[in-house]
């Protein structure tokens, strides 16, 4: 069935026509014919190419059969006045790149590819409690916005070195009950925020990655690495257990023996390794890997935006309330996990360790 493109820009559809060799219409249109200058014709087609929304396809085949006749531009100018004047008043045009602001990442649009690079190169990009409900909120925007594809990267050397575990350091008045409970209704919510992001998704893993950013990649469409890259999920040794929908995504994806492997005991893969286990979609090497897997974006962003969504909604909807209920399952057993001793004991031993570096 044939989905209608919403908000595509007339000036690209009347080029589209142009190679379609669509013949000229005749029209017929009250007006003077030659009253519209030079300038005026220009204006209209430059305003033309500030439409919001679709115009239809009649309106579009007359202001192509305008824009070929030489001697209709009053009827061009006049129809583009009246598809302005239908849409309201003009509203000023948003600048590229976000349109929040934030401190823990950079969030940027171009080429039809929006960019949510973890920024924090000189924590190994950790994720903060303030990074979380910034990642939902940058998620939120990509999901609304005009572009196609939407990648997630980290700057610096490492992709990201998991949760910042000062995290466990800033108890709230409630005590360590409250907050782990404040922890596990945030980790819900920034799972939940991958698991219904309604475009492609596309990982560029440009370092090392750990904890719940190798756990979350079972929920991209695609996963480019560099070959510098490893993928650590090191739970046990915290005292905790996986998040990220993985405990469902991993067997699946790598089978149960290997998925154990990383979840239980703590493996850490290289990004061949990775690879050869399907988490990863393929390695680049270290010196072409920006230019390479930019090129390869550059062609994605360039798919039709509706087919590509509708596509995804096809391949994960039939599993989108399953991963729901494993997400909630998961975060019920992690707050259990973060109120053990066990848990603490781990924590605790883990700053020790750091403090004797």
């Amino acid at each position: 069935m044939a989905v209608a493109l919403r908000k595509i820009s007339p000036w690209r559809f009347v080029r589209a026509v142009q190679v379609a060799h669509i013949p000229t219409l005749k029209l017929h249109m009250t007006g003077s014919m030659m009253g519209a200058t030079v300038e005026q014709f220009n204006h209209a087609k430059s305003q033309m190419g500030t439409l919001k929304e679709d115009p239809g396809n009649e309106a579009k085949l007359k202001i192509y059969a305008l824009f070929k006749q030489e001697d209709a531009r009053q009827q061009y100018v006049d129809l583009i006045d009246s598809l302005l004047a239908a849409e309201g008043p003009a509203v000023a045009a948003q600048p590229t790149g976000s349109a929040a602001t934030f401190e823990t990442l950079l969030v940027s649009t171009e080429d039809n590819i929006t960019t949510i690079c973890l920024n924090r190169p000189q924590k190994k990009n950790a994720i903060t409690v303030e990074m979380y409900n910034e990642v939902i909120k940058a998620l939120a925007q990509a999901g609304k916005d005009d572009s196609v594809i939407t990648v997630i990267t980290g700057s610096g050397d490492f992709y990201c070195s998991g949760n910042d575990l000062t995290n466990f350091t800033k108890i709230p008045e409630g005590g360590i009950e409250q907050m782990a409970k404040n922890a596990g209704e945030l980790l819900r919510e920034f799972v939940k925020a991958f698991i219904d992001f309604p475009k492609p998704l596309i990982a560029v893993i440009n370092g090392p990655a750990v904890g719940v950013s190798v756990t979350l990649l079972g929920l991209f469409e695609i996963v480019y690495a560099t070959e510098r890259a490893t993928f650590h999920t090191p739970f046990s040794q915290l005292g905790q257990s996986p998040e990220g929908c993985s405990s469902y995504t991993f067997p699946k994806i790598m089978g149960n023996a290997k998925a154990s492997e990383m979840l239980l005991f703590n493996k850490k893969l290289t990004a061949v390794q990775a690879c050869a286990q399907g988490l990863v979609t393929e390695v680049f090497p270290d010196s072409s890997f920006q230019t390479e897997v930019a090129t390869r974006l550059k062609a994605y962003a360039k798919l039709p935006r509706n087919s590509l969504a509708l596509s995804k909604q096809l391949i994960r909807g039939t599993e989108k309330e399953r991963l729901h209920t494993v997400n909630d399952q998961e975060v019920e057993r992690l707050v259990e996990r973060w109120l053990s001793d066990e848990c603490m004991q781990a924590i605790m031993s883990f700053f020790q360790a750091k403090a004797k570096l």
